[in-house]
């Protein structure tokens, strides 16, 4: 009978998965398999919280397979699969499409060579809703700017069917030609922490395929409703939380832009977000220095400061400003942060501290269960104001008044700054201006039990526009 690999990567799921319906629509039988190859993936390799999400997944994965999920380390993807298309007979290897640069140069050459060497070699969109290539402007470029972009994908026509996956009972590779493959355990890829550092995440999350369906139907039934406002407000937590799901390929897309059009409630402020989720695809691809690098050249010699202290404190949620400590001690216990905050923090990072953006970008990507290269490189880019469609120099996030309006209770600020949790309302996003008494009797003690601020927000604010000024 004639057997196709199934090479599963970011696209852990069997429900509107291209590869694996086309395998089974041209095969008898598949082999699902798992490479765990990091270091083809690097400067970029996944990062511990990254890590902690995959080993679930693919444990959730494994067991809806039966079992029968073939999980070998790769030093080199390419000689793994030829050696297990030896061994195993195999006639063909699919795969769905990712899109990092260092991703994209093997995937190229993987499928080359195959190819010359007689194995069919496949590959689908599982991931996005559009491929990069087939989206541009009136130029025949690639976008640089979001509206456009995502009112050229609204006429194009955004997809709401999933693939059709065919049943896979019966035509999975028999038990016994199964185990004659070898593979490890799942433990042996060390995926998760030696040292026990995940409890909050295990708290806060479920990396699973029901949860991700479950997660959806749930937004899609009641927050969806209040999204518009409510997602700006932290404390609310009126956010969908399918960025990890999505990352991940525990769901897809196209499901999430099906059920986003067969909910009774509009969906169409959500659906725009799923439009940056492209957008930030779209830039990667066609402009693959942006991860390490500004999309604005001025920026290349821009005088960042080089400060490990303030750095750590920043990681740390030690700067002393509230709704940025709030934000980041939020990400390292649950591993992920509500968006307004990320923008919040960011802002701090890369204006009021001066400290460059690629700092930021890298602990975010060790420590967030959503990293994802594309949107982390946007994001960081546009706060900073050296990316495509950037928030103007001039825009630096106050934290004192963000927080006021999307935090006016502060209640945020308290369920992650519990030495904060006994200040009045007016001071809990300042408390450095509460006066002395205030600061006593809600067992303040700056400097002490909480920080002083790095810096002075107003002059670090005109610090940064003078140097952005320069710029301009």
């Amino acid at each position: 009978m004639s057997l196709a690999i199934v090479w599963f990567r970011r696209d852990l799921r069997l429900a509107d998965n291209p590869a694996l319906a086309a395998a089974l629509a041209d095969h008898e039988r598949v082999l699902p398999v798992y490479l765990h190859a990091p270091g083809e993936e690097a400067p970029w390799s996944p990062g511990a919280a990254s890590g902690w999400w995959l080993h679930h997944a693919l444990a959730d994965l494994k067991r809806q397979l039966g079992g029968r999920l073939l999980l070998l380390p790769a030093a080199d993807s390419l000689a793994t699969l030829q050696d297990l298309v030896e061994r195993s007979s195999a006639a063909a290897v699919y795969w769905n499409r990712l899109y990092e640069p260092a991703v994209v140069g093997r995937d190229t050459r993987v499928k080359q060579v195959l190819r010359d060497s007689g194995v069919a070699a496949r590959s689908g969109n599982a991931a996005l809703l559009f491929e990069p290539w087939e989206v541009s402007n009136k130029q025949g470029r690639p976008f640089r700017v979001f509206t456009p972009f995502w009112k050229y994908l609204q006429a194009s026509g955004v997809p709401r069917r999933p693939v059709v996956v065919p049943d896979l009972a019966g035509r999975l590779i028999g038990q016994r030609a199964f185990a004659g493959l070898g593979g490890v355990d799942l433990d042996e890829l060390g995926l998760v922490p030696a040292i026990p550092w995940d409890a909050g995440i295990a708290r806060a999350w479920q990396p699973t395929r029901e949860a991700a369906e479950a997660r959806l139907e749930e937004f899609l039934a009641g927050d969806v409703r209040r999204y518009a406002g409510g997602r700006d407000l932290p404390a609310k937590d009126q956010v969908s939380r399918l960025s990890p799901y999505l990352h991940f390929g525990q769901l897809g897309p196209r499901e999430v832009t099906a059920a986003c059009h067969a909910a009774k409630d509009p969906a169409a402020e959500f659906l725009r977000e799923i439009g940056w989720r492209e957008f930030a695809h779209h830039l990667l691809y066609h402009f693959p220095h942006t991860a390490d690098s500004p999309m604005d050249g001025r920026f290349d010699a821009f005088p960042w400061r080089e400060n490990e202290s303030d750095l750590t404190a920043w990681q740390r949620g030690d700067t002393g400003v509230p709704m940025v400590d709030a934000g980041m001690r939020q990400l390292w216990v649950s591993g992920w942060m509500h968006n307004r905050v990320r923008m919040i923090a960011a802002s701090f990072l890369t204006k009021n501290l001066l400290l460059p953006w690629q700092s930021g970008a890298r602990w975010f990507w060790d420590t967030l269960v959503d990293a994802d290269l594309a949107s982390n490189s946007l994001g960081w880019q546009w706060t900073a104001g050296c990316g495509a469609d950037a928030a103007p120099y001039f825009r630096v996030f106050n934290p004192v008044l963000q927080g006021e309006k999307f935090d006016p209770r502060g209640a945020y600020v308290r369920r992650w700054v519990p030495q904060l949790s006994r200040l009045p309302d007016k001071w809990v996003h300042q408390p450095w201006a509460a006066p002395a008494e205030v600061l006593a009797g809600a067992g303040v003690s700056l400097g002490t039990n909480y920080p002083r601020p790095l810096v002075d927000l107003k002059a670090s604010r005109l610090r940064a526009l003078e140097v952005w000024g320069r710029l301009k």
